[in-house]
C-alpha cells in the first residue's frame, strides 16, 4: 500500500513534503497534484522508478518524459534556448504548459527521445513548486493517466483506488482538474501539438 501524505494546497508544510523528497531519494514512485491533473513523478536520476513509471503509463522506449522545473535558469540547463523561445517561456510560466526543446548534455540520454529532445514545464502549483526546491533539481513527471482510461486522475479518491497497490507515495492536496498542458513543440517552427488548459493566445504564435 502507497503511504498517504497530505500536503496543503496552498501553504505546503515544510516538514511533509521533506518526507516526500526522502522517499524519492529512495526509490519512490510518487502521485502528486500539479496546475492540471495529478501526475506520476520520480527522481530523475532514478533509472528504475522511470521504468516503473514507464509501465504504468504503457509508454514505449520513444515517448517523451518531461522535467518539472522550478525556472527558467533550471530550464536552460538541460534544455537549448535561444532568445525567441526564453521570452515565449517567460511570459507564461508558471503555467499548465509543456514544452518539447533540444535537450543539453546535462538530460539523461534515457530521458530524451530519439531525436535527442525532452519536454520541460514550470507548473503554477505550491505543492510542486515545494517538492522541486527541497529537491534541489527537476523531477521526472508525467500525467497520472492509465492505459485504459479517456481522462488523468484529478480526484485523491480516485489516485487511491487506482494507484495505492502501483506507486509508493501518494500526496493528497485536493483536488487537481481533469484538463491537461498545452504542448508546445519548439524544436522547430513552433508548434502547438496538444491544446490543453494553458491558454494557446498567450503564446502569441499567430
Amino acid at each position: 500500500m502507497a503511504q498517504v501524505v497530505q500536503i496543503h494546497p496552498v501553504d505546503p508544510q515544510p516538514r511533509l513534503i521533506a518526507q516526500v523528497v526522502a522517499q524519492l531519494h529512495k526509490g519512490a514512485v510518487l502521485a502528486y497534484p500539479t496546475d492540471s491533473s495529478y501526475a506520476l513523478g520520480c527522481h530523475v536520476g532514478d533509472k528504475a522508478a522511470m521504468e516503473r513509471i514507464r509501465r504504468l503509463r504503457g509508454f514505449g522506449k520513444d515517448h517523451h518524459m518531461t522535467l518539472l522545473c522550478s525556472d527558467l535558469s533550471q530550464v536552460a540547463a538541460y534544455c537549448k534556448l535561444d532568445n525567441v523561445q526564453f521570452r515565449m517561456l517567460k511570459a507564461v510560466t508558471p503555467g499548465a504548459y509543456t514544452f518539447i526543446l533540444p535537450a543539453t548534455h546535462e538530460t539523461p540520454r534515457r530521458l530524451q527521445s530519439k531525436r535527442k529532445n525532452v519536454g520541460v514545464r514550470i507548473p503554477d502549483n505550491a505543492i510542486c513548486q515545494a517538492l522541486i526546491e527541497a529537491l534541489g533539481e527537476p523531477l521526472m513527471t508525467c500525467t497520472a493517466l492509465l492505459p485504459d482510461d479517456d481522462y488523468p486522475l484529478a480526484d485523491p479518491d480516485d489516485v487511491m483506488d487506482a494507484l495505492d497497490k502501483l506507486v509508493d507515495v501518494i500526496v493528497d492536496g485536493g483536488n487537481a482538474g481533469l484538463e491537461p498542458t498545452t504542448v508546445v513543440d519548439l524544436t522547430g517552427t513552433p508548434e502547438v501539438t496538444r491544446a490543453g488548459k494553458g491558454d494557446v493566445a498567450a503564446l502569441g504564435l499567430e
